[in-house]
């Protein structure tokens, strides 16, 4: 039997455009899902299958990725960062490693959080598979029609469901693969074309975790449900009077202020100062050197670092980017709604969408659904029912 399979090769240079305002100033893999970026937890998962050989391939924003991963070594991996310098698909991402890819490598999505367990039945794939999930929701997906274990087809978001099994971007794969790449651009198609010549593709079905954010809200979806599986640990000064219940972690140099209430699952970053008199509910992550002001109440939420919120301040399934500023008095309800992204109108119950270093005055009122872009100025005592575009001045 032929080695285990050593290399890893993750596509980390895309955007995610329907996730915007977040991806504006980010790419997707640096979003962070309960106080880590998705791409840290597709790292983990190959290292603790002693993957350690990981090839980058970056380009939207790489800055971010490199800055924060560098050599990996503080992850357990060593990382090789190639550049695709226009975001094509996925096949010309992965032609961006043909010179440094070994003989059987997997390929692996970086904008999709993968558990340990569901890679590790391809660490010893000796064949070119295809790691494949059902799905209740297909729409967005490549649907895989499966035969003998063997793959057929890979139906790219077909308009009816002809099969709950969808491929989640996570590939088994020998070097033979770049020589069917010539003009293709997405992965699918390349291995379609595998297929067509006589190739076998295998597939390989995973009922571990494997979670894909799509849109905004899709971030307190994946937030609540890693959320569900930390560990507790309370660092930093908890002051009397405060009640802690549940799944809470808290970070070193964290202050959490008397008759503060905070019910778990709960991620609270390090250097934050929260209270006195805070409720923090279930479902909510909150970033590093993060401010919650007196009386303030925070549930199902994300809130990314260096956020400040002012005092008597409620907010509710609400998605808050790094750097924004937000004064006293705020309100971020809740409730089903219709949301425009990308041109297209989704059904959801959402709080409020808050992009980057916005800065939001004193008695502001944010309807649900609506998206606040990055460095938007919101003047106080205002009510915004509307979508608010990146550097606006509302006054």
């Amino acid at each position: 039997m032929e080695k285990r399979i050593t290399q890893a090769i993750i596509l980390a240079a895309g955007e995610g455009q329907r996730l915007k305002p977040f991806t504006k100033l980010m790419p997707k893999v640096m979003l962070p899902i309960a106080g880590k970026p998705i791409l840290q937890y597709v790292v983990e998962a190959l290292a603790q299958n002693g993957v350690r050989r990981v090839v980058m391939v970056v380009g939207y924003r790489k800055e971010h990725v490199q800055d924060y991963f560098a050599s990996g070594k503080e992850f357990g991996v060593d990382i090789e960062y190639v550049i695709q310098p226009h975001q094509l698909g996925t096949a010309h991402a992965l032609e961006q490693a043909r010179g440094v890819a070994d003989d059987r490598f997997l390929v692996v999505a970086g904008d999709n959080i993968i558990s340990p367990d569901s890679i590790a039945p391809l660490v010893n794939a000796q064949s070119n598979t295809v790691l494949i999930r059902a799905q209740d929701d297909i729409s967005k997906y490549g649907v895989v029609m499966v035969r003998d274990g063997r793959v057929k087809e890979i139906i790219e978001e077909p308009s009816k469901k002809v099969s709950s099994l969808v491929n989640t971007g996570t590939y088994a794969l020998n070097k033979e693969v770049f020589s069917f790449i010539g003009d293709e651009v997405n992965l699918p198609a390349v291995l379609q074309k595998m297929i067509n010549q006589g190739c076998d593709i295998m597939a390989q079905e995973t009922r571990g975790t494997w979670l894909d954010a799509v849109y905004p809200w899709d971030i307190l979806e994946l937030n609540n449900l890693i959320l569900g599986g930390i560990s507790p640990s309370l660092g930093g000064v908890i002051e009397d009077g405060v009640t802690v219940k549940g799944l809470v972690s808290v970070g070193d140099r964290t202050v959490i202020r008397s008759n503060s209430y905070i019910v778990g699952p709960v991620v609270i970053g390090e250097g934050c100062e929260i209270g006195p008199g805070v409720c923090i509910f279930p479902s909510t992550s909150i970033g590093k050197n993060v401010f919650i002001s007196p009386f303030s109440i925070v549930g199902n939420s994300a809130i990314g670092d260096n956020v400040t919120i002012g005092a008597n301040s409620s907010l509710q399934d609400t998605v808050i980017a790094p750097g924004v500023i937000i004064r006293n008095h705020f309100s971020a309800c809740s409730r089903e709604t219709s949301v425009l992204v990308e041109d297209e109108h989704q059904r959801v119950k959402m709080g409020a969408i808050i992009g980057g270093y916005s800065d939001l005055g004193d008695n502001v009122v944010v309807e649900p659904g609506v998206v606040v872009g990055n460095h938007c100025r919101i003047k106080s005592m205002k009510v915004i029912r509307q979508n608010i575009p990146d550097g606006s001045l509302v006054i």
